[in-house]
This record gives structure tokens, C-alpha cells and sequence, in this order.
């Protein structure tokens, strides 16, 4: 830390924190290669010591039970980290490099934790094919297919950390959740819970564990793939991060599209893997933890709360609806069917818990294109949710349907993301200040807007100030006093480090106007004065909330995005293959194989009259 910069950087770390934070990967990678290379050459026993003790009670082998234990305990602690970094960002603005910020060290030992649980799945096993769907890495060592998803996808978020570095040198400060390297930290880490949860079925040999729609075992099995699929919803709901803390970057019809995509993946999945009470179990288990992580970063930390959606209503809606629908013949329709009741009535009941949580909660301007995204995520989200869960149930639909209906899904919200990401910035639409101070010292004041022209607005989604980075965050929404005319409902600051926005979104709309900015020696940039009566035009709101960016030429900025959607799409490739093989390597073994999902009655004819896999 006492190598970092006087100054906070707006083009990449100091180098002696980039030496540092080197040093310290190193080490770690050192230590981890080192544990490896004693474990397989059977010089030391400690991890299949630790690995037979934490089975005993999960009823899993070593090599599942450490990875899992391990895996789970670095996503909370990297989960924990991120929100707390999100908040430290929006409250003070850049920070003097990665090592000086509290946050980024649980960020980066979790993420390297993920890592470090596949590489020890992978490892572990010795004398034994790791499960129907072993992979031969070299002769007389196999490695399960959930060690290998979880490697890659705990190497693909660790591999953000430094990039991000990189990325800020390159182009700047991307002050958004949504940057490149920020979604390879996001994705990796969250996606790695699918890696998990087929590592232990191939802990269990692949052999059938369900009994009908009910779960044969313990009750700690139960908990434990509860808690499994309220991870992997806990992962999903971090892209909403923006709007959790009132300060999004982007069109408001996303936010409502993205909860329903996580709900659809995550609770469907839940209730047609688990059984009856999955999706209320992996609810409950959202719920406190992203409630325990407010109260910590919240009050216990005193940065700003980051708050959740509920997702409560959703995993209702789909318990309700399991009861009367034919999942085990019809999985993919009990999907459809789940996904639009999710983009529907779940959608509805987020609606309202927007009401109580957000100051920039949901109104009319997104009522029609808010819920039609919403639909749109929920199925794709819930077709996905039935691949995973017939994948880990060993009954995945023949491979040209499971192939189809992922990619179709992937692209379907590919197209829900480019819609929302689409926005327009009007050239003649400009706001007249009128301040009027509170106090002078430091300066603080109800502020009025003229725009003109005056009915420039239809029925804004918001029209609101942001205050942000001054030790703070301060959203106001703004009082309609007339056509055109607005004022604020409480003093906003104008002095220090804050950046003030006056923030307008209408439809496809989504400018702002600065009111007051502070000057900037990194970057370099003026400052941009409060002035009673001041007329300014609309401009993109990227050209202020993310005020470092800086320009890049020779299409080096698109290629690096092509770069970054490429791996991310390798991941979800890579995932994709390895619940597939897990599914019908699995399936193989029994003598009676299940039915491909979609294929209704034909669970207990014998292999011979089923046909080719």
C-alpha cells in the first residue's frame, strides 16, 4: 500500500501494486502447485486427511467434499468483497490502486479459492476413475468433469483481476459493473456453481438418487444442493448490481428482463432437480445471505446498502405451478409454461418490491416493454434452468433438442441485452438551472430544471439528480411543477469530490445534464461550475458516469469487447459439454436408463426399446 500513487490513477494501477499484487498470485499459485505435487506423488496425505473428515459428514468422497467446502466459502468471501468494492466506488469514485482497497483482497483470495477447489478436484483422486464421466488427463489419472468446469470457470473470473488493470491502462477507468473485465469476474465466478453440482453427482457415482419428483437421502443433501442453486441465483443476480444500489447505467427495462433470466435459470432448475420446496429453498438461502452482506457492508461497514430483488414471488409461482404440471414427461414445456409466470406474476410482485427498495423504482414508461423483456428473460432463463437440471437428473433431451434450445435461449437474451442496451440522446433538449442555496460551507442547494422544450418528455421513467463519489450517494428523484418544469425534494451537494447529474429517461431516451463536476488532474478534465441560471444541453450519460473513459482508436476498443464475448462464450460452451457428458455418460451405467426428458412415458421401458442416446 505504500507504494501506491499520491493520487488516485485513472489509467491503471501504480507499479509497485502491480508488482505486488504479481507477487502475491504467485505465491498462492506456488503454494497451490506445491500441494498438488506432494498430494500425487503421495508424500503427504493432509488433503485427503481433511478431504475423508469433511465427507463423512456430507457422504461424499474427498475429492468432492474439500473442492465443495472450499469452493463455497471463497464465493461467499469473493461475493462479499464485490459488493462491498461496488459500494466503495459509487461512494468515493476511483480508489490510489488494487491493493488499496480492502475489497479487492477478499475479491481476489476468493476467486483464487474457486480456482483452487477445481485444481484440488481434479487432483485428488488417485486410484480411481473420478465418476461415470472421468476425463483421462494422463494415464493412471482421470478427472472429473465438474473439477474441469470448475477450474475453468474459477481461472476465467481469476484471470479478470489482472486484466482489469490492463484494461484500465488501455482505456480507462470504466466506472460500470459492466465492463469487460468486471463481466469476466462476474460470469466465471457465478457459472462456477455448475461445476459444483455436477462434482457431487459424480461424487455419488452417477447412480439414480431420486425417487419420482422426491429427492432419495438426508436432509443434508436437501440443504446442501438448496444452497447450491441459491448460489447460482446469488451469482446471477450480481449483473443487477447497478440498480440494487439507484445508480444505473443503462435503459430500466434490463433490470426487470435480468431478474426474471436468473429466476427462470436458477429456480427452475431448483424445483425440477431438487423436488418439492427446491426453488423456496434456494430462495431462502438467496435471501440471507444477500441480507447478511447488506447488513455488513451497510451498517456494519458504513458504506451504502446494496439492496436485492426478492425473487420470493417467482419461487412461488413455480412451486404452485409444479404441482399441476407434467414435469417428468414434459420438462421443457413445464419450462415455457414456468418462464412466462415468471415474467408475468413474479414479475409483478418485483414490480412492487421495486416500490419499497429503490428510489428510481419501476412506473409506467417501462409497463409494456418491461414486462414483454421480462417474459423474455424468465423462458430463456427457465429452458436453461431444465438443461441444467435434466443434465444433472441424467435425462437431457436428445442432443439436436438440448443443442437447440440452448442456443436459441442464449440468443434470445443476447437480443434482450442489445435492445436494452440501445439508447438515444436528443440534440435539442436542454435544462436551465436554478439554485438556491442551503448552505455555503460545505455548499449544498434546492435546485429547479426548466427543459426546454417543454414537453420534450412523455412519461419519463425517471427524472431525477445524481450525486455520487463525494464520500456518498445521494439520488433524488425530482417534483413535476409544471410542463417542462422540475425541482428537487431535498438539498443535493455541489462542492468536493461529488459529481452532480441532473439524470432524464424517457422510452429509449437516456441523457443527462451536468450541474456540477470537480476538476480532475489524472484524467485531465475541468471543472464544471454550479451557476445560477445556467443552460446546458442534454449529452450521453456515459460522457459523465464514466468520466475516465478515454478514446481509443484503430478499433482496438471493439476488438477487445469481440475478445472478452468470445471466452465468455467458450465458458458457456465448455459448461454445456460437460453437463452433457455428465448426463448421458451417466445414464449409460444404469441398466434401465431414463427416458430423454421430452419423451413422455418412457421411463421404465428397457434400454433396448429407448434406442440410441
Amino acid at each position: 500500500m505504500l507504494l501506491a500513487a499520491d493520487t488516485r490513477p485513472a489509467g491503471g494501477a501504480a507499479i509497485g501494486e502491480v508488482i505486488l499484487a504479481t507477487g502475491i498470485g504467485l505465491g498462492l499459485t506456488v503454494v497451490l502447485l506445491g500441494l498438488v505435487f506432494l498430494h500425487r506423488t503421495r508424500r503427504t496425505t493432509v488433503l485427503t486427511a481433511v478431504g475423508t473428515k469433511l465427507g463423512k459428514a456430507t457422504g461424499v468422497p474427498p475429492w468432492v467434499a474439500l473442492p465443495t467446502v472450499l469452493t463455497t466459502a471463497s464465493l461467499l468471501v469473493a461475493l462479499l468483497g464485490m459488493l462491498w468494492d461496488i459500494s466503495l466506488h459509487i461512494g468515493v469514485g476511483r480508489d490510489e490502486g488494487p491493493l488499496a482497497n480492502p475489497a479487492h483482497y477478499l475479491i481476489l483470495f476468493g476467486l483464487f479459492g474457486v480456482f483452487a477447489g477445481g485444481v484440488f478436484a481434479c487432483a485428488m483422486p488417485l486410484d480411481e476413475k473420478p465418476g461415470p464421466a472421468a476425463v483421462r488427463f494422463i494415464r493412471g489419472w482421470d478427472v472429473p468433469v465438474g473439477g474441469i468446469l470448475l477450474t475453468g470457470a474459477g481461472f476465467y473470473a481469476l484471470l479478470g483481476f489482472p486484466l482489469d488493470d490492463v484494461w484500465h491502462r488501455l482505456f480507462g477507468q470504466d466506472v460500470t459493473l459492466w465492463g469487460p473485465t468486471h463481466l469476466m469476474l462476474i460470469t466465471g465466478a457465478g457459472l462456477s456453481i455448475i461445476g459444483l453440482l455436477i462434482l457431487e453427482q459424480e461424487g455419488h457415482g452417477g447412480l439414480s438418487t431420486d425417487d419420482g419428483d422426491r429427492k432419495v437421502g438426508q436432509t443434508a443433501r436437501f440443504v446442501r444442493q438448496a444452497a447450491a442453486m441459491g448460489g447460482l441465483l446469488l451469482g446471477l443476480s450480481v449483473f443487477q448490481g447497478e440498480y440494487d444500489f439507484d445508480v444505473p447505467q443503462f435503459r430500466l427495462v434490463l433490470e426487470p428482463f435480468m431478474i426474471a433470466g436468473a429466476a427462470g435459470l436458477a429456480l427452475v432448475a431448483a424445483r425440477l432437480f431438487i423436488g418439492k420446496g427446491g426453488a423456496l429453498a434456494a430462495t431462502a438461502f438467496f435471501l440471507v445471505v444477500r441480507g447478511g452482506i447488506a447488513l455488513i457492508v451497510g451498517p456494519a461497514f458504513g458504506e451504502i446498502v446494496p439492496m436485492f430483488p426478492l425473487y420470493l414471488g417467482s419461487a412461488i409461482v413455480v412451486e404452485l405451478l409444479a404441482l399441476v404440471l407434467p414435469l417428468a414427461g414434459r420438462p421443457l414445456l413445464s419450462a415455457t409454461v414456468f418462464g412466462v409466470a415468471i415474467g408475468t406474476l413474479g414479475h409483478a410482485t418485483e414490480w412492487g418490491w421495486t416500490e419499497f427498495t429503490q428510489t428510481l423504482s419501476w412506473d409506467s414508461d417501462i409497463l409494456v416493454e418491461g414486462t414483454l423483456m421480462a417474459i423474455a428473460g424468465g423462458v430463456a432463463g427457465a429452458l436453461l434452468g431444465a438443461l441444467l437440471a435434466t443434465g444433472l437428473r441424467r435425462r437431457l433431451p436428445r442432443p439436436a433438442v438440448a443443442r437447440g434450445v440452448l442456443v436459441g435461449s442464449v440468443l434470445v437474451l443476447a437480443a434482450c441485452v442489445t435492445n436494452g442496451l440501445v439508447a438515444t440522446v436528443p440534440d435539442d433538449v436542454e435544462a436551465t438551472f436554478t439554485i438556491e442555496d442551503v448552505t455555503t460551507d460545505p455548499r449544498t442547494a434546492n435546485i429547479s430544471v426548466q427543459l426546454e422544450p417543454a414537453d420534450a418528455l412523455d412519461d419519463p421513467a425517471w427524472v431525477q439528480i445524481t450525486s455520487w463519489q463525494g464520500q456518498g450517494l445521494v439520488v433524488t428523484a425530482l417534483e413535476e411543477t409544471g410542463e417542462g418544469s422540475y425541482r428537487t425534494t431535498e438539498p443535493v451537494p455541489l462542492h468536493g469530490d461529488w459529481k452532480t447529474l441532473l439524470r432524464i429517461h424517457d422510452g429509449r431516451m437516456l441523457s443527462a445534464v451536468p450541474i456540477y463536476l470537480p476538476e480532475d488532474e489524472a484524467i485531465p478534465a475541468d471543472a464544471i461550475e454550479a451557476d445560477d441560471g445556467v443552460t446546458r444541453g442534454t449529452i450521453p450519460e456515459i460522457d459523465i458516469l464514466q468520466r475516465e473513459l478515454k478514446a481509443s482508436g484503430g478499433g482496438l476498443w471493439l476488438v477487445s469487447n469481440l475478445v472478452v464475448l468470445a471466452c465468455t462464450l467458450a465458458l458457456i460452451a465448455a459448461l454445456s459439454w460437460g453437463v452433457g457428458r455428465y448426463s448421458r455418460r451417466a445414464a449409460s451405467r444404469e441398466p434401465y436408463p431414463d427416458a430423454p426428458a421430452d419423451a413422455p412415458d418412457a421411463g421404465d421401458r428397457p434400454a433396448s426399446e429407448l434406442g440410441s442416446r
